[in-house]
Parts: structure tokens; sequence; C-alpha cells
């Protein structure tokens, strides 16, 4: 399948400030990301900016970027600017990395993307959660899928709840339950990512502080491939960047 990787890359960060242009073996971060990125298969790859030193950054390295406006409230709404500006096809399929993921393996982006469909505008990842503390921790986000593979529900809390299992113990997972972790990657179909910025919050998106929840509210499947094990973390902060940091020294 033919997509588009469009990778939102905001200088501001509270935890790490000018983390996309954070040094990495000898290039800034949002570089490294956007190298993975093509070893997905991806058509184009291109970074969606706010920031005329991350665009100079890119352009440096030969990689594809984009101005966009800085009032965004969100990734997919900068990467919905982009895709707009390229005159992406409505079936164009696209791919939304965030800028902090240098360790992000390709196949899963080109996963993510395959699962869309004509029926299917919206997809993203998870895997088996096999530690009980992810099972119990609020910041885990869970997710359950029907018989074809597509979200019934995201959610903070402990979901499916084992109940048998879980009144004996919760000091170990039951024996056969394997709750999914989300994986924040995403795709979309091109048309639907012009009018996901337009739907209204959900209640429920408010109550859980899950975006993806809005558009389950009104009613979009969203498609789930599920991998194996937990991706590389991402880098949020600078003990973050110190570990990152050493995978590229080796």
């Amino acid at each position: 399948m033919s997509f588009t990787v469009i990778i939102p890359a905001r200088l501001a960060s509270t935890r790490l400030p000018n983390k996309p242009l954070a040094d990495l073996g000898g290039k800034p971060m949002v570089v490294r990301v956007a190298e993975r990125a093509r070893d997905s298969g991806a058509a184009r790859v291109i970074v969606a900016t706010d920031h005329a030193d991350i665009l100079a950054a890119c352009e440096a390295h030969g990689v594809e970027a984009c101005m966009t406006r800085a009032d965004h409230e969100s990734g997919s709404d900068r990467i919905a600017e982009v895709a707009a500006k390229i005159g992406l096809a409505p079936d164009a399929v696209v791919v939304n990395l965030q800028g902090d993921e240098p360790l992000i393996d390709p196949a899963l982006l080109a996963a993510c993307a395959a699962r869309i469909s004509a029926d299917v505008p919206m997809a993203t990842c998870a895997h088996p959660i096999v530690d009980v503390a992810d099972v119990f921790n609020p910041n885990v986000v869970k997710v359950v899928l029907d018989k074809a593979g597509r979200a019934l529900y995201f959610s903070r809390a402990t979901i499916p709840w084992h109940r048998d299992g879980f009144a004996a113990s919760r000091e170990a997972l039951p024996p056969g339950y394997a709750p999914l972790r989300h994986i924040g990657l995403y795709a979309y179909s091109n048309a639907f990512l012009q009018a996901y910025p337009k739907l209204e919050p959900a209640p429920l998106e408010r109550i859980e502080a899950l975006e993806q929840l809005r558009v389950l509210w009104h009613g979009y499947p969203i498609a789930v491939h599920v991998t194996a094990s937990a991706p590389p973390a991402g880098v949020d902060t600078p003990e973050d960047l110190a570990r990152v940091r050493l995978q590229f020294a080796s």
C-alpha cells in the first residue's frame, strides 16, 4: 500500500526544550525520525513544523519539511494542513508519526497504514501488556477490540476487567489474560484526516483525556494492528534523551 508519513514537530516543549533539534549522533532528532520513516517504504516523508529552525535543520539534511500555522491544537490538525497543502487525494493514506520517536520500528508504520480500507478510515497499533503494574496504571492506555480487530473502546482504566482473576489476586496477570496497550501511532485516509479536526469533542474524550475516543463517539471505526511487543519508548524527558543518545553512539 502506498502511504505518506507526516511528522508533526513543534519547537516548544515543557519538559525538554528544543526537543526536535536535540543531537542524536550528529543529526537532529527530527531528522532521525524522518530517516526511520523512510525505511518504512513510505512514498513520501514530510516534517510538519511551525518553526523556521526545524525547517532549516530538515532542509540541511535533505528531509522535506513544510511550514504550518502556529496555532494548531494538536498534531493531527498540523498534519491535516500539510496533507491539504501538498494536494493528497482523498483516498491517500497518511501516517502520523510523532517527532520524538527516533527508534520506531519502520515496519510498524507500514503495518498501521495497511489497516486503512474503504470502510475503515483510521488505524492505530497496540501490543500485549506483560507487566501487571501496567494493567492498573492510568498512564498506560488500554484498548479492547472486536473480532475484526477494530477498537471497541480506549481507556485509562483496566479493560477488560478480569472478574474472577482479579477477585483472587491482583499481584499477577491471570492465566490467558492479555490486555492490550495502545501505541500512539495513527494512520488515516486523507478524506477522514481533513474531516477529523472538525468533529465536535466528545464527552468521553474529556473524561478520559483521550482524543481518539472522539472518533468512536462519532461512529467511525478504528482498526488496530497488534504487534507482539512494545516499541522502544520515545523521548519526553532529559533521561529519555540520554538513553536514546546511547543507541546512536554505539
